[in-house]
């Protein structure tokens, strides 16, 4: 009888409320309890979109772009 396959485990959930809290203070900020909740909702599309960033397959010949100053 075959062994069933276990998912490897995905990335881990930071938890964003903790952050939110070590960050703020470091950042000068002082957050309003009412505003951790959509601060961390932020927070989770922010590293959503970094998550897809991250993802996406460079070839070792990539090379930054240049910059360009006035």
């Amino acid at each position: 009888m075959p062994l069933a396959s276990v998912p490897a485990p995905g990335p881990a959930v930071p938890d964003l409320t903790a952050y939110a809290a070590a960050a703020a203070p470091l950042l000068g900020l002082t957050l309003d309890p009412a505003w951790i909740e959509p601060v961390c909702r932020n927070l989770a599309v922010l590293s959503a979109a970094a998550d897809l960033v991250a993802g996406f397959p460079l070839p070792d010949e990539a090379e930054a772009a240049p910059v360009f100053e006035a």
